[in-house]
């Protein structure tokens, strides 16, 4: 396909959608198209799905309906946003993705790996990132922004997990990196938002091949 296919992974509180929304901006100086999204969601049946797992109301029902109801929201996610961006030649930037399945219903849940992959593979076929960004940081910290962020909000089903899982998330990401290096990039994303965007403006421009230092209207007028 024509376009660039960029995820954000991570766990809770590194400041991927901030992140995204940055990198989108700069992205579109250049004269890119670029559609942002996320997951669960990012297509109207996806974002009903998305709604009973945020909730929590599919917890109840284990872990192996879950992660199917996550593959059931990527296949809509997947036909209706990615690929037809991806076919016109867009830069597609997503809040998740695969990665987030592996971590959480797999190595997190305890479904098995052959099914998370099977899943994975009914869902999206050829249509796979070219680069994910691992947006890394210390538990303590995420777990200080996330109480930060949501006030007297309640966490969602995810964000209100026991230090101990967010820990171990934060290892599966980690090895998923060590394991994948030629796709994935670690990305520090403790600092302030500035200094992450810079961070992840050069491993961006390395994979689309723009000078990493280049402002965008520099590289508009190159």
């Amino acid at each position: 396909m024509a376009g660039t296919f960029i995820t954000f992974e991570g766990g809770e509180g590194a400041g991927k959608s901030t992140q995204i929304r940055r990198l989108a901006a700069r992205l579109e100086t250049l004269g890119l198209e670029v559609v942002t999204t996320r997951e669960p969601g990012g297509s109207p049946g996806a974002e009903a799905i998305r709604e009973v797992l945020l909730s929590g109301k599919a917890k109840a029902l284990g872990p192996l309906v879950e992660a199917t109801l996550f593959a059931a929201a990527r296949i809509d996610h997947v036909a209706n946003t990615i690929r037809p961006a991806l076919e016109r030649g867009a830069v597609v930037l997503c809040d998740r993705f695969t990665d987030s399945t592996r971590v959480y219903q797999g190595d997190g849940d305890g479904v098995d790996a052959k099914t998370v992959a099977e899943l994975e593979r009914i869902a999206v076929d050829d249509v796979r990132p070219g680069l994910t960004l691992i947006l890394d940081l210390p538990v303590e910290v995420a777990l200080e922004r996330i109480a930060a962020r949501r006030g007297d909000e309640n966490p969602d089903r995810f964000e209100g997990e026991a230090d101990a899982v967010h820990r171990r998330r934060r290892e599966a990401f980690l090895t998923i990196a060590e394991n994948e290096p030629e796709r994935c990039a670690v990305i520090d994303a403790s600092g302030d938002e500035d200094t992450v965007a810079g961070r992840i403006w050069a491993a961006v421009a390395g994979r689309l091949e723009l000078p990493a230092g280049t402002s965008p209207a520099e590289a508009r007028h190159g």
